[in-house]
């Protein structure tokens, strides 16, 4: 597993990889209100917990997800501003603080 700081937009956010397979990747990046996931994570149950989640398929990196676009959110994301098809560097100024 790998657990990183990186920051987008002057805002620091955790990002984590765990190598889950030779095929596959879990990717995360984690904000102050909510989080990008990959295609390994569960979007219904992220809206069942009521978090803030959004998710990007297709990526095998941290940089993947960054240039991403958003495929499924729950409506906590989209209570934040949060809408289908936009860039995670745009949903990411809104999972911060």
């Amino acid at each position: 597993m790998i657990t990183k700081d990186i920051t987008v937009n002057e805002t620091v956010f955790k990002a984590v990889q765990i190598d889950l397979s030779e095929r596959g990747k879990l990717l995360m990046i984690i904000g102050a209100k909510g989080y990008v996931m990959c295609g390994y994570l569960n979007i219904n149950t992220a809206q069942k917990l009521g978090d803030a989640a959004c998710m990007v398929t297709g990526v095998k990196t941290i940089d993947d997800v960054l240039n991403a676009d958003i495929v499924a959110l729950t409506a906590e994301a989209q209570k934040l501003g949060i809408e289908m098809g936009m860039p995670v560097k745009d949903v990411l100024k809104k999972l911060s603080n």
